[in-house]
C-alpha cells in the first residue's frame, strides 16, 4: 500500500521547491517514490525496509545540495513516529535545524508538542485547527475532520503527547490505522486504549482490546 504523503505533508511536501514542468529530474521521482515506500514500510512494521528506503531517498535529496529538501524528508520521517506514538527526539531534523525555515520549525515544534500559539498559522492547513483548538473537545473534532489517515494519526499523536487526547481521539486513531492495515500504529493505539481501560478499572474492555492486539500480532 502506498502511503499518501502528498496529501498529509501539506506545506512540507517533499517537492514543494521543485517545478512542475517536464522533464522531471530522476532524483525527484526517485526520492518521492523512496519516501512513499519508507513511510509505508514503517507503518506496516517493516523497520529494515524503512531504513533502507529512507537512506535511498535522503541520498537523492542530498544530491541537490538543498538542505530544505532533506529537512522536510526528516520531518516526514519524524511524523510517522508521532503517528505511531514513538516520541523520540527528531534527531535527523535537529542536525539540520540551523537551515530550517519558519514553516519547518513550526511543524517540528508541533510534532514535539511545543508549538507556540503564534506559529500555528505556519503549519500545514490540516493541522492548524488542531493546534488552535480552545479545548479538548474542539481538538478531537478537528482531528476527526482530517480526511487523510496519516495526517489524522499524526494529529492524534500530537494530542496524546500533549495530554489532550480524548477517548474519541484514541478510537478515531484506531479506526484510521485499522482501515489502512497499518500494524505499527494500530498496535500502539490499541495499547493506549488498553492502558486507559486498565486505569479506569474496566477489565472487560481491557480484555477485549488485548484480544485485538493478539490478533494483530498473529504470525503472517
Amino acid at each position: 500500500m502506498r502511503a499518501h504523503t502528498a496529501a498529509w505533508a501539506g506545506a512540507l511536501a517533499l517537492l514543494a521547491a521543485c517545478g512542475n514542468n517536464p522533464p522531471q529530474p530522476d532524483w525527484q521521482m526517485n526520492a518521492h517514490n523512496a519516501i512513499e515506500r519508507a513511510v509505508a514500510a514503517y507503518m506496516e512494521g517493516e523497520t529494515l525496509v524503512e531504513t533502507a528506503e529512507f537512506k535511498r531517498a535522503r541520498a537523492q535529496l542530498a544530491s541537490t545540495g538543498k538542505p530544505e529538501l532533506v529537512i522536510r524528508a526528516e520531518l516526514v520521517r519524524c511524523a510517522t513516529r508521532v503517528a505511531s506514538l514513538v516520541f523520540d527526539a527528531c534527531s535527523g531534523f535537529e542536525q539540520r535545524r540551523q537551515d530550517a525555515g519558519p514553516g519547518d520549525l513550526a511543524y517540528a515544534a508541533y510534532l514535539a508538542g511545543t508549538l507556540r500559539a503564534q506559529d500555528a498559522a505556519l503549519l500545514p492547513e490540516q493541522h492548524r485547527a488542531v493546534a488552535t483548538a480552545q479545548n479538548d473537545t474542539a481538538a478531537a473534532a478537528a482531528v476527526q475532520a482530517i480526511a487523510d489517515p496519516l495526517a489524522r494519526l499524526v494529529a492524534s499523536g500530537v494530542l496524546l503527547r500533549t495530554g489532550r487526547a480524548t477517548p474519541a481521539v484514541l478510537a478515531g486513531a484506531v479506526d484510521a490505522a485499522s482501515a489502512q492495515g497499518w500494524r505499527r500504529p494500530l498496535l500502539a493505539w490499541l495499547g493506549a486504549q488498553a492502558m486507559r481501560a486498565q486505569q479506569a478499572g474496566d477489565t472487560g474492555e481491557q480484555q477485549r482490546l488485548q484480544r485485538r492486539i493478539d490478533l494483530v500480532l498473529e504470525k503472517r
